[in-house]
């Protein structure tokens, strides 16, 4: 992750609450993490359509920004520190996996050496191995990550690089933690600070050049003025920014129809391995978050001496409290790739609201199952009583 190229992220409400439960602080601190105040959603003239302030009061977490890697590596230092509650992780590097046996709870590596555990936990990524195994045989059994019909040019520059923009204060402060969306019809610029506002991240979403090609690497480079050209109608201080970046990458997006399972055996899939999503609502990594707290919830009380019926009847718990709550902000997600503005820009038609409350309005798995019940049983008593 050392080469990362525009790797800003951000980690919504929903996930941040769960990150502060984790005790994280002291491996977080010393990162930058920036508080994101606002969303602001200007048109492609720069001019201001909504502004949305963000709080702790509204969801119980603030909205946080991170360098990836950043984040990355603290969470690695938490797994494998001896300072806090359980075993240290090991991480073995240089041990791609090529498979697993979902029956006996093992992994096969490209060193030609497996390794065994009580549970197998496929957080492979959009590409996973482990979901080849845990799919097999299913209706979903092939499934893999599809081309969305978008790419990303993602862009980092150093903050105090930037020349003084032209472009008001009230419209757009490079010193703001916010994060500033500017829409057209069918392509948009996210951006926001970073690392303690040291960085500026931009990511920009246009409509796939190569569709036909793979290009679900993070890195794929691309010449800068392919950038500016597909922006040139947005305003000319977002194209100065651009103009600053060092490199520029470009991601095909993709993602991927909802599994029909995402365990066998020993083995659970989790984030994107199980419900690749698009970047339009920021979900992806808070998804991901949510559910590593599930994991711990509903596996806190598993033993060695759990059978392997046990242990799947564990994480088909898990499945049960996660999937259908992924899978909508999976489909959310794609419906806020749709056009953004009218054909001719002048309309902004994308609400960046609207799904927000479902999507931040979460305290953990345990919790949610118990209030999709109690939702169900008042549901039920109302269709009862006009009965």
């Amino acid at each position: 992750m050392n080469k990362e190229v525009g790797a800003l992220i951000s980690l919504q409400p929903n996930a941040s609450k769960i990150v502060n439960g984790w005790n994280m602080q002291p491996f977080l601190a010393e990162k930058k993490p920036m508080v994101d105040e606002a969303f602001r959603l200007l048109n492609v003239e720069g001019k201001l359509q909504v502004e949305m302030k963000l709080n702790t009061s509204q969801f119980g977490a603030d909205r946080m920004l991170y360098h990836r890697q950043d984040l990355h590596d603290a969470l690695r230092q938490a797994a494998v520190s001896e300072d806090v509650p359980g075993s240290p992780a090991v991480i073995r590097t240089s041990s791609g996996v090529t498979g697993c046996d979902c029956g006996s709870g093992t992994v096969f590596l490209s060193n030609g050496t497996s390794v065994q555990g009580d549970i197998i936990v496929g957080a492979d990524g959009i590409r996973s191995a482990i979901r080849d195994e845990v799919i097999k045989g299913s209706a979903s059994e092939g499934s893999k990550a599809i081309p969305t019909g978008l790419s990303a040019y993602r862009i980092l520059v150093d903050t105090d690089k930037l020349p003084k923009l032209d472009v008001a204060e009230n419209i757009f402060d490079l010193k703001r933690s916010a994060t500033t969306m500017i829409v057209g019809h069918d392509r948009r610029v996210i951006m926001g600070p970073g690392r303690g506002g040291e960085m500026f991240g931009l990511v920009c979403l246009v409509p796939d050049p190569n569709p036909n090609e793979e290009g679900t690497s993070w890195n794929n480079a691309a010449p800068l003025q392919e950038v500016l050209d597909a922006f040139k109608a947005f305003p000319a201080w977002i194209r100065e920014i651009m103009s600053h970046a060092p490199d520029v990458a470009l991601w095909q997006l993709r993602d991927i129809d909802p599994l029909t399972t995402w365990t066998k055996g020993r083995a659970i899939l989790i984030g994107d391995a199980a419900h690749a999503m698009l970047p339009t609502q920021g979900q992806g990594a808070s998804q991901s978050i949510e559910d590593a707290e599930a994991l711990q919830a509903f596996l806190a009380d598993n033993t060695s001496k759990s059978s392997g019926d046990e242990i799947h009847e564990q994480l088909l718990a898990i499945v049960n409290a996660r999937y259908e709550r992924a899978s909508l902000i999976q489909a959310y997600s794609r419906l806020q790739a749709k056009p953004a503005a009218s054909q001719d820009n002048k309309t902004v038609q994308l609400n960046p609201q609207e799904f927000m409350q479902y999507n931040c309005n979460y305290s953990g798995a345990k919790d949610w199952v118990k209030r999709q019940r109690e939702a169900e049983e008042v549901a039920y008593k109302q269709t009862a009583a006009r009965a």
